[in-house]
């Protein structure tokens, strides 16, 4: 079974190994199967503070129950076991509840302080920080990055040069995804960093839009050498205690001390959710390590809706220095996928940590998160003074997506769309497409295509500069490749060309470059490891 990490995301968007890993393997926006799992959502359970109107509130806000009943029909729609729903106006928690179970088949429920992966998210945490330290006068959003991170360098001398933390935080820097550098990579944040000045560029430095969460672990960096402590110290201090966030977990081990956890899944061969295996963060990474809890999220996006002020009615932040974090920075072009998503969105950029959208008519601020069987969704609607999150524990899930649209039409007085069935239709549509183009490449295979050498004449060793070592092994007939935290059975497809039999890339393609009789070369996960 395919699955992805990803610490990343933009508005409905999550990053790459979507992207990246993600665009082979069929995930950025899909792959669930349609088949029924026959488990109904569980009743919510939580808390729902009382209501009072406040500005942007609309002439018949929906109902308690009618928030009820649209978490439910998501759930069953896309398989979820379990969700956690915030809504704020203001000052005002309209919504804090939980929806279904924490682990598919048992009986604890999610509840309001029910612990999820942010993933991604965490981004817009690292970049409400440094705007604090921009206050601070510690640094300035157009200093050079290597006056704050001097051991993140570019390929590129002169896109190195002009590096700015800006760009760290903004998606525009040139490189790609590359997500596999640091996602169960063998080594820690530090030597990912130091390994990125030996990736090529893949755009013009500053010429286009790639998600890459690695520049924003160097911004983590750059917070820590203009803040004198470490990303996590200065975050508790200056913003998570502060805003009373009092259930944020900084990595794995830390989340996992909470007895109201909620446990990842995925959608197995029958379409039910089963358990997915934990991806471990074992340090606080400012790209996106961040658990926190609904309660927790409903004070963050008070904290935005405010423009920076605490409960306390100390202001955190200036209000200059954080709407730049949420002004965009890069356009993102909306090519036809994208479109088919957002169908009512003209315009998209990202900013710093967020991205920047309209939605029929208003300006819509977010990001989403994709980890090891979770997937989440932070949104603000600014001129309305709502904030909205959905955290779910069902792998690369639109469920999300799909009830942030229908709560953004019921709280701005938008008719609905009926965003569930609509994006329901295309996870079927993309699971569809999916199985025929896997099919047509099976049935234009020739098995009779031998590989140009022997099988034991590819074992050893192949290196990438970035990546390191790949290795391959001959026993009981068959070959194996290693690299990183990953193991990949080969079996014969064609010619030089060997089908990942199970883990993490089961079902692509790994082909060997063979030159004068003798192997060269292979590419591995969209990696060319050569010899």
């Amino acid at each position: 079974m395919r699955t992805v990490l990803v610490l990343a995301a933009i508005w409905f968007f999550t990053s790459p190994l979507e992207g990246e890993v993600a665009a082979r393997l069929c995930e950025r926006r899909g792959g669930e199967l349609s088949s029924d799992s026959g488990d109904a959502p569980h009743p919510p359970a939580g808390e729902a503070p009382a209501t009072s109107p406040s500005k942007g509130e609309v002439k018949d806000d929906p109902t308690l129950e009618a928030v009820d009943a649209l978490a439910a029909d998501a759930l069953k729609a896309f398989r979820v076991p379990g969700a956690a729903v915030v809504v704020v106006r203001g000052d005002k928690t309209l919504v804090l509840k939980g929806y279904g179970t924490r682990a598919a088949g048992a009986k604890p429920p999610v509840t309001a302080d029910t612990v999820f992966p942010l993933a991604s998210c965490t981004k817009q945490f690292t970049t409400a920080l440094l705007a604090m330290l921009v206050d601070d006068g510690a640094l300035a959003w157009d200093d050079r990055a290597k006056k704050h991170v001097p051991v993140f360098k570019l390929s590129d001398p002169n896109a190195d040069a002009l590096l700015t933390v800006r760009d760290l935080v903004s998606h525009r820097t040139g490189l790609g995804g590359h997500d596999l550098l640091w996602y169960h990579a063998p080594w820690d944040i530090d030597e990912t960093i130091k390994r990125a000045a030996a990736l090529p560029l893949e755009y013009p430095f500053r010429g286009g839009y790639r998600y890459s969460s690695i520049p924003f672990m160097a911004a983590g960096r750059a917070a820590e050498k203009a803040g004198k402590d470490s990303w996590e110290k200065l975050l508790r201090a200056r913003l998570l205690e502060p805003l009373e966030m009092k259930g944020v977990a900084f990595t794995t081990a830390e989340a996992t001390k909470s007895t109201d956890r909620a446990r990842g899944h995925r959608l197995g061969k029958t379409g039910a959710p089963e358990p997915m295996p934990l991806y471990e963060l074992k340090e606080p990474n400012p790209s996106g390590s961040l658990h926190a809890t609904a309660r927790d999220l409903a004070a963050w996006l008070q904290f935005h809706v405010s423009d920076g002020v605490a409960p306390s009615g100390k202001r955190l932040v200036s209000v200059k220095a954080l709407l730049e974090t949420r002004t965009g920075q890069n356009l993102m072009r909306l090519d036809d996928a994208s479109k088919r998503l957002f169908p009512d969105t003209v315009q998209m950029s990202y900013a710093m940590g967020w991205v920047v959208s309209d939605y029929r008519g208003l300006k819509v601020v977010g990001h989403g998160g994709l980890y090891d069987g979770f997937r989440v969704q932070i949104t603000l609607v600014p001129d309305r003074d709502l904030g909205f999150a959905v955290l779910t524990n069902l792998h690369d899930t639109r469920a999300p997506m799909a009830l942030t649209n229908e709560l953004i039409d019921r709280y701005c007085g938008l008719k609905s769309k009926e965003w569930i069935a609509y994006y329901r239709k295309i996870v079927d549509e993309d699971a569809e497409a999916k199985k025929i183009a896997l099919a047509a490449r099976d049935k234009a295979r020739d098995p009779n295509a031998k590989p140009a050498v022997p099988l034991a004449d590819l074992v050893g060793v192949y290196t990438h500069p970035a990546y390191g070592r790949a290795t391959v092994a001959l026993a009981g007939g068959a070959l194996t490749a290693r690299f990183g935290g990953f193991v990949c059975p080969l079996e014969h497809f064609e010619r030089d060309q060997f089908r990942i039999t199970d883990g993490f890339f089961a079902d692509e393609l790994a082909t060997f470059v063979v030159k004068g009789g003798k192997p060269a070369a292979l590419t591995l996960a969209g990696i060319e490891f050569t010899r």
